[in-house]
């Protein structure tokens, strides 16, 4: 699949088969992840890799549900992606490891439709739970989950706002 086509068609997947995932395809997708470019090159990220039911069912509950309720049950694996602040910079009031780790999280994504596979990228969780947990040490931020399996949807396409709503050229009125 050529990548503007995965960027143009892939989509959040809520609903996900019982049908396995290779270890293969797995590694396949993390090393996309792993390639992705980081302030000074510093691969702040760190992934785990969630395979047993009760706790990819603990991780549901933890994000309330979100993506669905059956997302963490049958999809295979959820990827939890975490990331160590202090090896990332921070400029400006701006703590580059969250751009750091959107941009692994987006090639593991993009990498993970590629290859057939749903994801849903969920932002929105209680930390100290999943951290707990998972074992997390502290001095790590959980960045991001996301379900990680064989989609048992196709949702349609979006609504996206007009390149003229969102793109100037020379000045910000430009």
């Amino acid at each position: 699949m050529d990548l503007f086509e995965a960027i143009a068609i892939r989509r959040s997947i809520r609903q996900y088969t019982d049908a396995s995932v290779s270890e293969e395809i797995l590694m396949k997708i993390l090393e996309a992840a792993r390639l992705a470019p980081s302030w000074k090159n510093k691969q702040c990220w760190r992934y785990i890799v969630v395979k047993d039911a009760a706790r990819r069912q603990a991780l549901g509950e933890a994000v309330g549900m979100n993506p669905s309720e059956t997302a963490y049950q049958a999809a295979p694996y959820v990827i939890v992606l975490c990331a160590l602040p202090e090896d990332s910079g921070n400029r400006a009031g701006k703590p580059y490891y969250m751009a750091d780790c959107g941009i692994s999280m987006q090639q593991l994504v993009l990498a993970a439709h590629a290859l057939g596979l749903g994801t849903c990228w969920v932002g929105a969780f209680e930390e100290d739970t999943v951290r707990r947990l998972l074992e997390i040490p502290p001095e790590m931020r959980v960045v991001a989950l996301t379900p990680l399996g064989v989609p048992a949807e196709s949702p349609a396409a979006r609504p996206r706002k007009p390149m003229e709503e969102i793109v100037s050229f020379e000045t910000w009125n430009g």
